[in-house]
């Protein structure tokens, strides 16, 4: 099978379910695990935006002219307490509405220990999942991403922001209670919490206190005790046993790819 790559789409289900899409094409990965694959990069590379071809990938997948024109490529995204938008800098406005002036949740998960995020109604649980988050639990429902990272930033000053994805390979996650760890937060945080929700309408904050948590599982038969990670810049193929799926990884005996990374490189699947 040939194809471009593109992030692994998931299904949360007893077991995520796992499919691969290669252009117009979507396999199902969960029925490879135990099987050795193959993934055979041609040196192509297309834009996920423009569809252009291009000789370097930039941001998950763009072109380079993509990756400096688009809204979605601005720093703002990993950093929303930024927000060109509400600057009135937003390179593209209309999107920026649709985008970034939604509803946004804040919540905790369990990745490489509890760590705090933010995401779209739309992409419940899809974030949780792509982030290889063991339970996650929403704690702020609010009217904007600018808000939701603001919120962020007050909570990340007490628990980590970012995922270590090598201990999340490894399922290192310790054994927290996402609602304790939530109590604790609010309490922790009450008056810089206080101080945010000050500068904006009395509906703008909704605080999530009987929400449960939800509990992911992940198709893996074997987490790696070392994690090698492959690079298909450096190697064109990529070969080994299929141990597990999680996050956007393929875990193989051999190594691990974050086919995530690699959206627009097309690639022949063999089996």
């Amino acid at each position: 099978m040939l194809g471009q790559l593109r992030k692994m789409v998931v299904k949360l289900d007893e077991t995520v379910g796992y499919q691969l899409p290669l252009t117009d094409e979507r396999v199902n990965l969960n029925a490879l695990i135990g099987r050795t694959i193959v993934l055979r990069h041609t040196g192509n590379i297309f834009c996920v935006h423009c569809g252009c071809q291009t000789k370097k990938s930039f941001n998950q997948g763009h072109c380079y002219p993509c990756f400096i024109s688009l809204a979605q490529c601005d720093m703002c995204i990993m950093k929303p307490e930024q927000c060109h938008f509400e600057q009135g800098t937003c390179r593209e406005p209309e999107w920026g509405e649709a985008f970034c002036m939604q509803p946004h949740f804040v919540y905790l998960a369990k990745t490489s220990g509890v760590k705090v995020g933010i995401t779209r109604y739309s992409q419940i649980p899809i974030r949780w999942i792509d982030q290889g988050a063991v339970q996650a639990l929403p704690i702020f429902k609010v009217k904007s991403r600018y808000l939701s990272g603001l919120i962020e930033v007050v909570l990340a000053k007490h628990v980590k922001d970012k995922t270590n994805w090598q201990r999340m390979l490894k399922n290192q996650v310790g054994d927290e209670d996402l609602i304790v760890v939530r109590d604790r937060l609010v309490a922790e945080c009450q008056e810089e919490l206080a101080v945010v929700a000050g500068s904006f309408s009395q509906d703008a904050i909704e605080y999530l206190d009987a929400e449960a948590a939800v509990d992911i599982h992940f198709p893996v038969t074997v987490y790696p005790e070392k994690v090698k990670s492959f690079n298909l810049d450096k190697q064109a193929e990529v070969s080994g046993l299929l141990q597990g799926i999680k996050g956007q990884y393929l875990i193989l005996d051999t190594g691990v790819i974050n086919i995530r990374k690699f959206s627009g490189y097309e690639v022949e699947l063999e089996l």
